[in-house]
């Protein structure tokens, strides 16, 4: 006979401190590729804007030069450059955590997996804030 367990309503959030760091690190893990996953296809979708169709030369560079300008213009957005950060902050989680999966499917720190995760948080902290001056030049 099989026991079934009720796990309540997604939307009782005070179970939610119930939850252990590996459950947070599953969360963030899967969060994180799905950001990355919606960052890769608009990414794509925009890069194909530049592609010129065929046609004459000036009428190509035309285009690119209005795709160049776009871009530029973009880039010096305060809220795009904080979106950048952004963007750091889940790819490099999302990196350290999977490092830390990896030494755990190989049995290392088997342990230590809380500590392990909450190493991933904080290097990922410290290396977006060392980051910060990078994308804030010329604000």
């Amino acid at each position: 006979m099989s026991q079934s367990y009720n796990r309540g309503l997604v939307e009782d959030f005070g179970r939610w401190k119930e939850f252990s760091a590996g459950m947070w690190a599953w969360i963030f893990h899967k969060f994180t590729g799905w950001i990355l996953i919606g960052y890769l296809f608009t990414h794509i979708a925009v890069l194909s804007t530049a592609i010129g169709a065929a046609g004459d030369a000036s009428a190509i560079q035309a285009e690119t030069d209005v795709y160049t300008t776009t871009i530029q213009g973009l880039e010096e957005l305060f809220i795009v450059r904080i979106m950048e950060v952004g963007l750091l902050a889940v790819a490099v989680f999302h990196i350290l955590n999977g490092l830390r999966l990896l030494m755990v499917d190989l049995g290392v720190g088997l342990e230590a997996q809380d500590k392990s995760f909450y190493a991933s948080l904080v290097l990922t902290g410290a290396i977006t804030v060392a980051s910060v001056p990078t994308f804030m030049v010329g604000v």
